[in-house]
C-alpha cells in the first residue's frame, strides 16, 4: 500500500520537470535567431517507466529532454535588424498553442497524482482508526 506514494511521487517529480520545460518553451516562443543564425528549439520531455520494487508497481521519470526537429519559423521582414540576406527573420519553432495544451495536460496529471496521494493517505488513516 505504501508503494502508491512512491509511484505518485515519481509522477509528481516528472510532471514538475515537464511543466518547467513547457514554461521555458513558452518564454522563448518569440525568440529570434542570434548572430550565429541559430534560433531556440522547443524542448520535449521523454518519460520512461521505473520499476518500484514489486512487479505490479512502476513509477515514471524523465529519461531525457530532446530538442524538437520541427523547422524554425521564418518570417519575411527585410527591415528587421536580424533579417538574413534574403530578408527573412528566423524565429523559434515553438508552437504556443501546442505548449499550452501540454501545460494543461501536465497540470491535470500533476493534480491527479496529488489526489491519489491524498486518497491513499485518507484510506491509511481510516484503516488505522478501525483498530481503535
Amino acid at each position: 500500500m505504501l508503494r502508491i506514494f512512491d509511484v505518485s511521487g515519481s509522477a509528481l517529480a516528472a510532471h514538475s520537470q515537464r511543466l518547467n520545460t513547457v514554461a521555458s518553451n513558452l518564454a522563448n516562443a518569440e525568440a529570434i535567431a542570434g548572430p550565429d543564425g541559430q534560433a531556440y528549439k522547443a524542448r520535449l520531455v521523454v518519460f520512461e517507466t521505473v520499476p518500484m520494487g514489486e512487479p505490479a508497481s512502476a513509477g515514471v521519470r524523465v529519461r531525457t529532454i530532446v530538442e524538437s526537429d520541427a523547422p524554425n519559423r521564418r518570417v519575411y521582414n527585410p527591415h528587421h535588424p536580424n533579417a538574413d540576406a534574403q530578408g527573412y527573420v528566423t524565429y523559434s519553432n515553438v508552437n504556443p498553442v501546442e505548449e499550452v495544451v501540454n501545460m494543461i495536460a501536465t497540470a491535470r496529471s500533476y493534480q491527479n497524482n496529488v489526489e491519489v496521494m491524498n486518497t491513499a493517505k485518507t484510506l491509511l488513516l481510516k484503516t488505522l482508526q478501525m483498530g481503535q
